[in-house]
């Protein structure tokens, strides 16, 4: 299993969805989870998903909530696709590596509690999922405004949050991505919490912080319906 997994690490693959793709289902978009399993129960309890809707992780769905390996589990049993987050990364960063030297205690306790079929699922996730027909992508983080986006790092596309300037000077930040995102495709994305659902014209942000005792976030297209459970507790002490 091991050898099979270092193969397949990296680079991160991604994924143009075929033109069947949620022909005769919905696609249900779900933000961070970063393993609080009661709110994804919840969640999944309050959509009730049908056989021919299509399932798709933003990322993190691990680490500093109470348990990672339980919603790594249930995104398996529901057979749902995930992207990769920047949480996923260093994970698999660490388990490709071997160093653990600069691991948090968060990040070491879902280390150890993952089984192979979990290291498999987290392997499979792919870098972004486009879906022509409806002429949006789905990432993680987000993308470099004003560059090809299909050409973009995993490293970029799973943390970005504020555009960098090449210029020097004491203002090195020149605004959100997806404040400067004014292009097509339509980008869905998480990462970047906040106590509201972030839409501009472009881009759509679900991640309304559940691990930071917000809301757990599910967007179900094409039908654009939004879909939350309030979380109870903060665990980001």
């Amino acid at each position: 299993m091991e050898l099979e997994l270092k193969n397949r690490l990296f680079p991160f693959h991604q994924a143009p969805a075929s033109e069947n793709f949620c022909k005769n289902g919905r696609l249900i978009a779900i933000g961070d989870v970063h393993g609080c399993i009661r709110k994804l129960e919840k969640l999944i309890k309050k959509i009730k998903p049908k056989k021919k809707d299509e399932i798709l992780f933003l990322g993190d769905l691990v680490n500093r909530g109470p348990d990672s390996k339980a919603v790594v589990r249930m995104a398996r049993d529901l057979k749902a696709r995930s992207l990769i987050g920047n949480h996923e990364l260093r994970l698999l960063r660490y388990y490709h590596e071997k160093d653990i030297s600069d691991m948090k205690d968060y990040e070491l306790k879902t280390l150890k509690s993952l089984g192979p079929k979990d290291w498999n699922y987290i392997a499979s996730m792919i870098l972004w999922l486009e879906w022509p027909n409806e002429k949006k992508v789905f990432v993680h983080g987000g993308f470099l405004p004003n560059q090809p986006w299909k050409k973009q790092l995993a490293s970029v596309v799973t943390q970005i949050k504020n555009v960098q300037s090449n210029k020097r000077g004491p203002e090195p930040e020149i605004g959100f991505w997806a404040d400067l995102w004014k292009q097509k495709p339509f980008v869905v994305y998480g990462h970047t919490p906040r106590p509201e659902i972030y839409k501009t014209k472009y881009s759509m942000g679900l991640d309304t912080g559940c691990i930071w005792g917000g809301s757990l976030t599910a967007c179900i297209f094409p039908e654009n319906k939004v879909v939350q459970v309030a979380a109870e507790q903060n665990y980001i002490k």
